[in-house]
């Protein structure tokens, strides 16, 4: 996923990426081979955050891989589609926590 940043200067990213799309750019910097295994993913990008919404939130991938059962990935788009619920999930938690309803309430 991705949102429009805020206009302000020319020197900004066109667009902030979150979720799947920030886990895909990980996953291409790390150049992992597939097939592949929990593991090996703790061990090469475990410690790496990625933001799961828009406004810079993050879990580390070693965190996400904590919430599923699989362990072994014959390629890239299975490992994605296996933690997209995760990421997903967690935006959701967070948008719906008492201090995001607050964050909306406030006009800045």
């Amino acid at each position: 996923m991705g949102v429009r940043p805020p206009a302000d200067d020319g020197d900004e990213p066109d667009a902030i990426e979150f979720g799947i799309a920030a886990l895909d750019a990980t996953l291409s910097d790390a150049e992992i081979e597939y097939p592949t295994d929990s593991s090996t993913l703790r061990t090469k990008i475990g410690h790496r955050s990625v933001p799961f919404d828009a406004t810079g939130n993050s879990m580390t991938v070693a965190e996400a891989l904590d919430e599923i059962p699989k362990q072994e990935f014959d390629n890239e788009q299975e490992l994605l589609n296996t933690l997209h619920p995760v990421f997903e999930a967690r935006r959701e938690a967070t948008r719906n926590s008492l201090l995001a309803q607050l964050r909306a309430l406030v006009p800045f």
